[in-house]
């Protein structure tokens, strides 16, 4: 199953630059240093998905010349992975149905809180409309005849959902792996994992962290993202990483091949 993967986003909350920092970081002029909010797409099968909607979606739909989505895929419900599903709505249209959603029933909760007025009975002419999908305590689900794995751990305390579609994986703001959940991982062609910086946190992943991750999962290739300003610029860090490890970049495009 031949894979394409672009890397639409690998900052954290706050992207890079941060609003008024001055660090080297934040006044980088390598473009790799400019880092909207996580979020990625998927596309095989003929079929496109994105993972996570955040703040910046609307600026990387456009920046990719994304087309048609088909499915959105959320981790949890912090505003940099939710804020923006207002701006899938010209998908919508152009779908004419409602944008499918998977995600847990806490994260569906919250996306009916805070776009009630999608759910109105009633809903204003032009207003969004989402098919919220269930995908509690589920191992896998399927779209058509294509398999989507969903990858269940924890982002300190809170339960968050990451995502295999065939060799693929999809890991962010992650803290601790069950075991249960490293057995879904096997051989993989390409991770994506997200290393928040060089120092502990409680509740993502720091850099080690995220390493000892990769060493138990055992990818071909490994990508780092969700990274925040303190983690250091691109060129300085990536020098450090093993030989199958790199960071990922705004708009990297990834493949896997039939």
């Amino acid at each position: 199953m031949g894979i394409k993967i672009t890397i639409l986003g690998t900052g954290t909350s706050q992207g890079i630059p941060a609003i008024g920092c001055d660090c080297s970081v934040c006044l980088s002029d390598d473009p790799r240093d400019k880092r909207l909010r996580v979020a990625a797409h998927i596309q095989t099968q003929g079929k496109s998905f994105v993972i996570d909607a955040g703040p910046d979606f609307r600026q990387q739909m456009l920046r990719a010349n994304i087309q048609k989505i088909d499915a959105i895929f959320l981790t949890h419900e912090h505003n940099d992975h939710i804020i923006g599903l207002d701006d899938v709505r010209p998908f919508i249209f152009r779908m004419e149905r409602a944008m499918p959603i998977y995600s847990s029933k806490r994260v569906a909760k919250e996306l009916q809180s805070r776009f009630a007025y999608a759910f109105d009975k009633n809903p204003y002419p032009g207003a969004p409309s989402f098919e919220l999908i269930n995908t509690d305590d589920n191992l896998h689900f399927t779209i058509d005849d294509l398999r989507v794995d969903v990858i269940h751990y924890l982002h300190g305390k809170l339960p968050i959902q990451g995502y295999r579609v065939g060799n693929f994986a999809y890991l962010t703001d992650i803290k601790t792996l069950p075991e249960a959940s490293l057995q879904q991982l096997r051989d993989l062609d390409i991770l994506v994992i997200s290393a928040l910086h060089q120092h502990p946190h409680h509740s993502h992943a720091n850099l080690q962290e995220a390493l000892d991750m990769i060493e138990r999962i055992q990818p071909a290739k490994a990508y780092l993202t969700h990274l925040s300003h303190q983690m250091g610029k691109h060129a300085e860090v990536e020098v450090l990483l093993p030989p199958t490890v790199s960071i990922a970049y705004d708009g990297l495009e990834l493949s896997i091949p039939d």
